[in-house]
């Protein structure tokens, strides 16, 4: 299956199902889970088991981009100064970790 396929059957189901979930009064990330599950090998099974794995992997790190990006528009650099020990202490003692 090329990128383009499974980049097109990733937001046909996104397409469908996050509307629906959110006007069942659901959260918009339980509509992206639903859509995933829809769509993956325990659901209809569009989107194969481990051997497309690190395919579905690049999905999953644009994803995260567009997460952090999102996260990015909506925090305010003054709430973000309010919570500055918290993050910046606890996310490089996560870091660190690694």
């Amino acid at each position: 299956m090329t990128f383009l396929t499974e980049a097109m059957i990733f937001l046909g189901a996104a397409i469908v199902v996050v509307p629906l979930s959110r006007r069942l009064g659901l959260s918009v990330v339980l509509g992206y889970l639903a859509a995933g599950l829809l769509i993956g090998p325990s659901g209809i099974g569009l989107i194969g088991a481990m051997e497309e794995a690190n395919e579905v992997m690049h999905f999953a790190e644009i994803g995260v981009v567009f997460l952090l990006f999102i996260i990015g528009l909506e925090l305010q650099p003054r709430r973000l100064w309010v919570m500055r020990r918290l993050v910046f202490g606890l996310g490089t003692g996560q870091v660190l970790s690694l």
